[in-house]
């Protein structure tokens, strides 16, 4: 190879018996035998041993040097005695018998170890990050990241789409998230905008006559940091398509995910046909847009039941004459658990914020009864009604919440979680891939009183264009659509609404003048008034997909060099200070009050 190697530290085996050879790395641990030291050397490939003996004029050459160091090794590849292969390393038959050793970088007392997968503090590991890569399990995730995304590049190539770059300065526009503004010196006082996603360039794209667009694409947004998004900047696989319908972006990105899951991990599918669920149903069934179909608890709407005489849960029964709904989760053949078993969910559900959880247990003793605090208020008959109508049996449990729909949504989704793992009755040896549909194209915000876009405000709304009732906004439905795997979700896409005289329309009604479009969105009105194709699109996350196959729960764990929850990079010293010089260039006047 060079001076520094003739092979890595992955390669040697029985065949390279006697051979001379170099080999470079990080020392990775030693043993001192006394006479004999036994060290690890480590890089990119691998892991080789070497051995030295006390009598080697580099005996203390190795003994001195700390762990982390850069070592070239000159040596002679011998076979292991028997009963000391290791068989968990591809070196694990061989060894090398030092006969030089060049230190090519020495290494300060680590602050975090590399051997070991120790659980440490994230503000030291993204500190000393470079420490933190070099530990296997994560330089292993951060490989598999480069083979995902050079995977998918190839899948896209092979579907007959082409990959375009799209401008990362550009406007400000309101998109869900805040802007990072970049100030312009030849332009004072005016700012560009990092992309929160290539949004109306793809869209561009297309109107200027390309047919299949891709970029691996860099997105930030100012944003809150959580355990599926970082702070900052994020990746995703921005596609676009003309003259397309719903089904044809679900078809490319099924078969795009089928094969990119089944190839970086031996997990089943649940399904290969991915389910189109309405989001309507989906927050009913499982109270978001995000559920995790391996679980197999679904909520049941219960309201009616509360409706009966023989029914005399009055807590409840009040609240529904006011308004409020009644939704369920009902647990197979939980009659054997303890009652703590129950009694925690309860508690637990109080520490969410909500009122509690009230349940029973249906039990037959001669007669069919609900065990537990509430069940003495329930019928024979109210028992057999659930039995009939809500898929229940003798010995399962039921699980209740009232109150307002959004409430209760919130709390029985994460109920439904909570109560699964308990249970253990998620299979996590499979991907449950499914489509929500049919998003309403508005939603009414209870802080600004205000009709606002629910999803994509670029969206194409569904039916015919003439006959949308924008008198009832609420009820127009958009061909927006989510993909979501086990419960995360790893993307939203539309078909585009690509008509500006409809643009304005729809813009109208969440309070936008056509003024304030045109301001926003000039270019691509402008654009749209030369003769756009119908098109539409979607952008799978990059980290999230890789999260999913690493089988990490912190996106964190699949990225290079992330921020922390502060939205700061540690290891860089960033956001930082600039000197006022800068600042005078770029027309900005800095007003902090210090402390």
């Amino acid at each position: 190879m060079n001076k520094y190697r003739t092979h890595n530290c992955s390669e040697l085996n029985e065949k390279d018996i006697n051979k001379n050879v170099i080999i470079s790395g990080w020392l990775h641990r030693k043993r001192d035998h006394g006479n004999l030291l036994f060290i690890d050397l480590r890089d990119h490939y691998g892991m080789t041993q070497c051995v030295i003996e006390n009598n080697n004029e580099f005996f203390m050459v190795l003994e001195k040097s700390k762990p982390e160091s850069v070592l070239k090794i000159n040596g002679k590849v011998v076979k292991r005695s028997n009963g000391t292969e290791n068989l968990d390393l591809k070196t694990g038959k061989i060894e090398i018998s030092v006969e030089s050793v060049e230190v090519l970088s020495n290494a300060k007392e680590l602050p975090i170890p590399v051997f070991g997968e120790q659980d440490y503090p994230e503000e030291i590991r993204l500190k000393y990050r470079f420490l933190d890569l070099r530990r296997d399990e994560m330089h292993k995730n951060i490989i598999l990241r480069s083979k995902v995304i050079s995977f998918i590049r190839s899948e896209m190539l092979k579907l007959g789409f082409l990959e375009y770059q799209t401008p990362i300065l550009t406007s400000s526009s309101p998109e869900g998230a805040r802007d990072f503004l970049v100030p312009s010196r030849l332009n004072p006082g005016k700012f560009y905008a990092l992309p929160q996603a290539p949004q109306q360039f793809k869209q561009l794209i297309m109107v200027s006559g390309f047919d299949k667009y891709f970029q691996i694409a860099p997105c930030f947004r100012d944003e809150d940091a959580r355990a599926d998004r970082s702070p900052g900047e994020f990746y995703q696989l921005d596609l676009e398509m003309s003259f397309v319908e719903q089904e044809d972006i679900f078809n490319v990105v099924e078969r795009l995910m089928i094969n990119l899951f089944k190839n970086f991990s031996s997990k089943k599918m649940l399904q290969d046909k991915f389910p189109r669920i309405p989001y309507q149903e989906s927050m009913k069934k499982y109270g978001t847009d995000k559920p995790d179909l391996r679980n197999p608890l679904i909520i049941q709407d219960l309201t009616e039941l509360f409706k009966r005489d023989d029914v005399t849960f009055d807590i409840f029964k009040k609240l529904v004459k006011k308004g409020s709904i009644v939704r369920a989760i009902i647990t197979k053949n939980t009659k054997d658990k303890p009652r703590s078993f129950f009694d925690n969910i309860d508690k637990w559900a109080k520490e969410q914020g909500a009122s509690g959880l009230a349940y029973f247990t249906l039990e037959k003793d001669g007669s069919l009864k609900g065990k537990g605090p509430v069940g003495k208020f329930f019928s024979e008959e109210s028992l057999n009604e659930i039995i009939k109508n809500y898929n229940a049996e003798v010995g399962d449990s039921v699980f209740l919440a009232c109150g307002k729909e959004k409430e209760i949504e919130k709390i029985l989704s994460l109920a439904r979680d909570k109560i699964a793992k308990d249970l253990d009755i998620i299979d996590k040896n499979k991907f449950a891939f499914c489509w929500i549909v049919d998003y309403p194209m508005y939603d009414f915000d209870e802080n600004s009183k205000k009709i606002i876009f629910s999803h994509n405000p670029f969206s194409m709304p569904q039916g015919k264009i003439e006959e949308i009732n924008y008198d009832k906004p609420l009820e127009i439905k958009a061909f927006q659509y989510d993909i979501v795997c086990n419960g995360i979700e790893l993307s939203s896409g539309a078909i585009r609404n690509h008509i500006p005289e409809l643009m304005y329309k729809l813009f109208s009604v969440a309070g936008y003048s056509e003024k304030q479009v045109n301001e926003k969105f000039s270019g691509m009105i402008n654009a749209f008034s030369f003769g756009a194709p119908p098109h539409g699109g979607i952008a799978p996350g990059i980290d999230r997909i890789v999260m999913l196959l690493a089988e990490k729960e912190n996106i964190r764990e699949v990225t290079l060099f992330p921020m922390n929850q502060n939205a700061q990079d540690l290891m860089m010293q960033a956001p930082s200070e600039v000197d006022e010089s800068q600042l005078k260039e770029l027309s900005i006047k800095r007003d902090i009050k210090k402390n």
